[in-house]
Order: structure tokens, then sequence, then C-alpha cells
């Protein structure tokens, strides 16, 4: 039996996701793989196209272990360019598309990239990016995406077209497989859970098995119609860009939209499957219209408020809630519906589904602990502990960072920094979030970064920053700010901190609301009690409105 242990090439080939689009081509080629606006592309034309893409790419100079970046919308070309760059052996690195240019500077330099692909309306954000970055760094070769009509092509900022390159390329390119499982794939910042974004490497191995694993653990059958309103620069579309192909879906493409645009495109389309952060189920309950055909729609991000999980199944959603994070690529724990529950008051069944659930098949090992002592807490939903993971799903490590690496990853496991408890039937809930990390409309915010510039504000004594919920985002930034005794001059409003805010950092971690306190509530030893501050925030009622 020892003889037999031993892997041949036959029995171990290095398992990667990039597989799915081929056998794509051979078994549902005929079928639609991208809708856009008037444009549709099958699995064939798919599948040629990457290749077509992948073999201008290498003509650049690009190949194995070069990072190339993106930074655009749900549009066909970042769809195809999850195979196109990843079938040359580089590395895809997707940039949100909410990031100011101070940021995406930090991502372009610490990853390297040599090539960037761009969303022409988003020109304006990668040149500033570029101009911020420091002489000794290279800056990276920029290619233009243009689908929504005749643009014209910067002088002397980009290489080329994507169109044009993939005209250009040759469709018979044989893609590049990796050496071993653990060859990099992709390269996703995390969106603030610290000061500085952490470069989350994964290889292809864990997203081949995060991919398959979230079609199982959601149930999704062949050939569905995907509507793309999760980002697929949020860790790869939770690996449904990879999964999709595997399944031969339709993949309906938004660049953006409103809850009237969903709707017309699940009426359009017929659509059966869609992702979206809780921001996105409220934002549909709101408008009150019934589905003709039951849509599933899984969520994930802060935890979905049962009463909008009720009201979104009440129109025809069928919601899975589950949870992951960049460092998991995708689902890692999922509320999986027992049949019995389906027999509960609605209430008590929207209670249940708010909860994050189960580790998921491909998961090995899902627990809470003590953070101290590593030590299991007891599972009577009261005991909270620290989220930790075990699994083939989970990331290679921080890309040069070592120590972070190491802080996260110990005795066995993926310690998550997220705080909950065990109930006593064996599901999982999160009940507050370590580092104080904001989750609005499933964008991270680190409160440590917002306060860091709440303090230039020259009035500003003391500051402190958490989340306040939002009916429509789910969480939004609240600061605390205490003002400098500084008498004879005129005290900023809250109006005037916000717009200071506005002016140095991204839209979405602005404060939405600002408190003026004579002193912060502090421990012993001077610490800010931010839990005092949550608790004040949950007096306060929503705040105005927002818009997406």
């Amino acid at each position: 039996m020892d003889a037999l242990k031993k892997p041949n090439c036959a029995n171990s080939s290095p398992l990667t996701p990039l597989g799915f689009i081929e056998r794509a081509a051979t078994v549902f080629g005929n079928s639609p793989s991208i809708v856009y606006n008037n444009l549709t592309y099958t699995w064939t034309q798919t599948y040629r196209r990457c290749r077509q893409l992948a073999s201008s790419i290498t003509r650049l100079a690009i190949g194995k272990g070069d990072v190339v970046s993106v930074l655009a919308p749900n549009i066909p070309a970042i769809y195809e360019l999850h195979f196109a760059i990843t079938m040359t052996g580089a590395i895809i690195n997707t940039i949100n598309t909410r990031l100011d240019a101070r940021t995406i500077a930090v991502i372009l330099q610490h990853s390297e990239a040599k090539l960037v692909f761009v969303d022409y309306q988003l020109t304006h954000v990668i040149q500033e990016a570029i101009s911020l970055l420091p002489d000794h760094c290279p800056c990276p070769k920029l290619v233009l995406i243009i689908d929504d009509g005749p643009v014209s092509l910067p002088t002397g900022k980009f290489i080329n077209t994507f169109e044009a390159m993939v005209e250009a390329g040759d469709p018979e390119f044989i893609w590049v497989r990796p050496e071993t499982d653990w060859d990099p794939l992709t390269l996703n910042y995390t969106s603030g859970t610290t000061s500085a974004p952490k470069g989350v490497v994964h290889c292809h191995r864990g997203s081949f098995i995060v991919a398959c694993d979230s079609l199982l653990e959601w149930g999704v059958p062949k050939q569905p119609v995907y509507l793309w309103t999760l980002p697929m620069f949020h860790a790869n579309g939770w690996s449904y860009v990879w999964g999709m192909a595997a399944v031969g879906a339709t993949n309906v493409c938004l660049r953006k939209f409103d809850a009237s645009t969903i709707y017309n495109a699940i009426r359009t389309h017929h659509v059966t499957h869609m992702c979206g952060a809780p921001v996105v189920l409220n934002m549909l309950s709101n408008i009150g219209e019934r589905l003709s055909h039951t849509v599933r729609i899984l969520t994930a991000g802060a935890p979905p408020p049962a009463a909008v999980l009720l009201r979104t199944e009440s129109l025809g959603f069928d919601v899975t809630h589950g949870y992951g994070l960049t460092e998991t690529s995708g689902l890692a724990i999922a509320c999986s519906w027992k049949s019995e529950w389906n027999r509960l008051p609605v209430m008590e069944k929207a209670r249940l589904k708010a909860r994050q659930g189960v580790r998921t098949i491909g998961m090995t090992a899902v627990d809470i602990v003590d953070p101290e002592s590593g030590v299991s807490v007891p599972r009577d939903g009261l005991t909270q502990g620290e989220i930790v993971l075990r699994g083939g799903c989970l990331m290679l490590g921080y890309l040069k960072d070592p120590d972070a690496t190491a802080k996260s990853i110990k005795n066995g496991w993926f310690y998550t920094g997220d705080v909950g408890v065990m109930h006593p039937d064996g599901y999982l809930e999160i009940k507050d979030r370590s580092k104080d990390v904001i989750i609005s409309g499933g964008e991270n915010i680190s409160s440590v970064e917002v306060e860091s510039v709440l303090y230039l504000h020259p009035a500003v004594n003391e500051a402190a920053v958490v989340a306040r919920p939002d009916e429509f985002w789910g969480e939004t930034p609240c600061a605390f700010v205490c003002l400098k005794d500084e008498s004879g001059k005129p005290q900023p409003t809250a109006e005037e901190i916000m717009k200071f805010c506005k002016g140095k950092l991204p839209g979405y971690m602005v404060p939405k609301s600002v408190v003026f306190k004579q002193e912060l509530p502090k421990t012993s030893t001077g610490k800010i009690q931010k839990f005092a501050l949550r608790e004040y925030t949950k007096n306060m009622g929503y705040p105005v409105k927002s818009r997406i």
C-alpha cells in the first residue's frame, strides 16, 4: 500500500478553476455566457476571446508571477479578464472602483502591478493614482476599456484598448496551466480593516475548492441566469466568477444599478440567482415589487436584520445567508436551512436565517474560541469568542507581510478577528466585530483610518468612529468628536466636519453623522470605550436615508 501513496502525473494534476471555461466551451458552447445591454456572447465566443486576450497580454512581456490589475465595474471585460490574465500565468488583482486615488496608488506600488486595465469612466482616478507613485516605482502600462460608445484614447497615457487587444490575439493560444496547486492566482486587497490594505494571495487550488464549494452549498443548478449585482472586484465575486463558468451560466452584467434596474433585469432575462450585501436586500424590499418567479439571492457582509430578510422573502426572493472574508475568497459559513424550520412562524424563520450558520462542506473546521487561550467557548449562544477557520480555501497569506500572516494564521487556525457565539444546535452567529470594522453596503471601513482624518481638523481634540445602524446601508460611520476649547473662534458644525472628511476620504468612508461630546467615555487606562458609543448609536435611530 505504501507504493500507492506516491502521487504521479496522472493523478496529481494541479487543481485550477481556469479549466471551467474550457469545459464550458465544450458542454455549453452555443449557450449564452454573457449578456450586457444589447450584447450577447456564447461560451464558445467567450473562451475564444479570453485566449485571444491572453495571447496579447503575453506579448507585453507579462507572464508567470506578474501582477495585472483591473479597475472596472461589472462589465463583460472584467469577467473575461479573470480568465485571460490568469491564462498567462499572471496574477489578477481587481481593484475596488470606490477607492480614492491615494489608496489605489498604494495598491499599485505594493503589488508591483505591471499592467492595468482601466474602464473609460475611471481614467481620471487611475491617472491621479499614477501621479502619486514615488519616482523609484515603475509605472504600470495602461489599457483602456471602452464599451459604451466611441471614446477618444487619452494621448500618451494608454498603450492600447481592450477590444484591440482581443482582436489582435491568437484564438488558438495555449494557456499556461499552473505547475502546482499552490501557484498564486489572485491578489485581493482588504478594503480597510487596517489603515493600510493588506494583499490577500489565493492559489489555484483554494479558488477551485471555494468555487465548487459555493456552488454546492447554494445548490446552483446547471445553466442558471446569474445577475451581477455583487461587484466582481469583491473577492472575485465571492468566486462565482469561476463558478458560473463551471455550470455554464448566463452572466447578466450591469455597469451600475438601482432597484428598478434590478427588477427590470430579472423580468427581461428571467434571472434565477444573484448575490449582494444586505444593502441590496434592503433596496429591493423597499420597492416592494412582487416577483413573478422565485429568485435565489445569497447575501453576506453586515448581518442582515431579520425584518429585512422577512420583507425580501415576502416579495418572492429565496434568501440564503452566508459568511466569508477576502481571506476565504468566498463562502466559508452558510446558514444551511433545515426542512423542519419551514413549520415555524415567519419571524422565527427570519431570526434563524439571520444567523451566519455552519461550515460549508469545503471547510475542514469552524470554531469560536477564547482569543487568548484558544479554547472553544461553550455552545450556549451567549459566550462570545473569536471565529476561527480551517480549510483548503484559505489564503496563502498576506503579500510581503509575514508578521500579519503569522498573527492571523496560528495554532493551525485562521483567526478572523470577528466575534461571535455558537448556539446549542451548532450554528454560529456574529455578535460584534473586533478591530471596530464598520461594514457599509458590503464595504469594510477602518474606524482608525477615519479617525486619523478627523484628527487632522484643527478644531478636533478627540475623535472616535463607530458603526451606526442604517436602514439602507446596514451600517454607516458615526463620528464622536470632542472639540478644542478655543474661546472666540467659531466652532465647526457637523456638516463642516463631514465636508472636511469628504475631501480626504472615499465617499463611503465619510461619517454620515457627527455627535459632539464634552468628553468621550474611557477606561482607567485612557482607552476610549467604543462599546459605549455603539450603544449610544442604537438609540439614535436611523440617519436620513441614503441613496445608492
